[in-house]
């Protein structure tokens, strides 16, 4: 009888060109996607080295990091001090190379991780890369992808190939029946503060669980994006009839008889009974809260009824001076609750949740109801296809008409874009980073999921969504 295989192991052998020595393989990579960020040092080196991608076919470019998201945008306008030139770059390269390239006007612009599922380029088995660390976020669809750096996004280039170190395997699984209100978000964002920030070092991590089959595939790929949080490279959710229903008839995936041959190898890889991870995790998400982070790493996060630690009570000196610091960051208070803590801005994007189904929920909050009074309330949707699909269903009123801004597609102010907008200010966010700084000089970022941002907009504090019709 054949040893039972997890679905990671299946993936990682079918992809293995040459055993390395020391647990490091020589891997076969199905698919290049490249951002105007570090896509053009890639590109450019790939360039000065006299070298041509070794197969175009498999590499797709966005223009997504850099550009500016305001409505009306020039087609070369950056939010960043050189980003016009990095947009040139990689328009001039890929076409130069024969890449898929999707341009600032190209309705299928946005967000790599948004649009790479959205479009079937990230298929499940398929290895991708990126030059982004949340490149995991499309394991969503049961892809094995992770984040690289721009010499190994030159090497793919070159070879369509990567040396990686075999890591341990980990099992997430997310039981029970999630209650009414809370998301996805909150899913990871409990697991982040349960095991910690560096609790999936080493591992490549899968998703499972009854709450993770109930997902449909936007809420799987909200899980998989903060893998990184927690430091593991890879995370994943093993292909499934959700997927493939997803997946049916998306631009990039296989047509007729090439879905037919697809569907029959996506059904062989899901994880083997009997199969054994290194580590498992089991969470009821029975009783599951809204979650919001409190600190400036995602692992310092609590239920949204919760309240601010005190560090005094922490007993390892190292965590304890960490708790002090993001407090002095966060200038907040020890015993301070989280549910009212009041907020300069609100902030509805990201390759986290920027989704269709992510509007939807904060929409279906705003609705009727208008943002509190100085507070700067943002919408960016991950993709072009989302904003249309949006503005087609009439949520742009929605958003509008409460008082956020509703901006076009692109990364924006996930990271430091948010600068001149954001710096010293209390901000909710749909993002998945709150390092010291991510948003802007002084930039005090609080996580939540889109329906806790929605309301704490509304509110002009942190607020439980479940709970503003007593607000108001």
């Amino acid at each position: 009888m054949a040893t039972p295989l997890t679905f990671f192991e299946k993936v990682w052998t079918d992809h293995v060109i040459a055993d390395l020595g020391d647990d490091t393989a020589l891997l076969q990579i199905d698919r290049l996607f490249l951002h105007e960020l570090s896509g053009s040092a890639a590109l450019r080196d790939l360039e000065k080295s006299g070298r041509r991608p070794a197969s175009a076919g498999q590499v797709y470019v966005v223009i997504d990091h850099v550009v500016a998201t305001r409505p009306g945008r020039g087609r070369d306008e950056a939010r960043a001090k050189g980003g016009a030139d990095m947009i040139r770059a990689v328009r001039t390269l890929s076409h130069d190379y024969g890449l898929t390239f999707f341009d600032v006007d190209d309705a299928r612009q946005g967000i790599v991780h948004v649009i790479s599922p959205e479009l079937g380029v990230a298929l499940p088995g398929l290895t991708l890369v990126c030059g982004d660390s949340h490149t995991c976020t499309v394991g969503g669809v049961g892809a094995l992808a992770w984040g690289i750096g721009s010499t190994e996004g030159e090497h793919v280039l070159a070879t369509q190939t990567l040396p990686q170190v075999k890591p341990r395997t980990m099992r997430v699984s997310f039981e029970g029946t999630v209650p009414p209100g809370v998301f996805p978000k909150d899913l990871i964002l409990h697991l982040i503060g349960r095991i910690g920030a560096n609790g999936g070092i080493g591992y490549a991590v899968e998703f499972a669980g009854a709450a993770v089959r109930a997902l449909p595939v936007e809420g799987r790929l909200t899980l998989c994006n903060m893998a990184i949080e927690f430091s593991a490279k890879y995370g994943f959710v093993p292909p499934d009839e959700v997927t493939i229903a997803y997946l049916s008839g998306r631009e990039f995936a296989p047509k007729g008889a090439a879905w037919d041959r697809a569907v029959a190898y996506w059904g062989t890889l899901p994880t083997d009974p009997g199969a054994r991870f290194d580590h498992e995790e089991t969470i009821d998400c029975s009783a599951l809260q809204p979650h919001v982070t409190w600190g400036t790493s995602p692992q310092q996060v609590g239920a949204i009824d919760g309240r601010v630690p005190d560090p005094a009570r922490v007993a390892d000196p190292g965590a304890r001076a960490l708790v002090e610091r993001a407090l002095q960051y966060m200038r907040l208070s020890p015993g301070t609750p989280i549910e009212g803590l009041a907020i300069d801005a609100a902030y509805i994007g990201s390759c986290t949740n920027a989704r269709l189904s992510d509007l939807r929920a904060a929409a279906a909050v705003l609705k009727g109801r208008t943002v509190a009074p100085g507070v700067l309330a943002i919408c960016v949707p991950g993709s072009t296809q989302v904003k249309r699909a949006a503005e087609a269903e009439g949520l742009d009123t929605v958003f509008r008409a409460a008082g956020f801004e509703w901006h076009e597609s692109g990364c924006a102010m996930c990271g430091s874009g948010g600068a001149d907008r954001l710096a010293d200010r209390r901000v909710i966010s749909t993002t998945n980073r709150n390092f010291e700084g991510r948003q802007g000089p002084l930039t005090r970022t609080h996580l939540a999921s889109p329906a806790t941002v929605a309301a704490s907009a509304v509110a002009g504090c942190i607020a439980d969504a479940r709970r503003l019709s007593a607000l108001e």
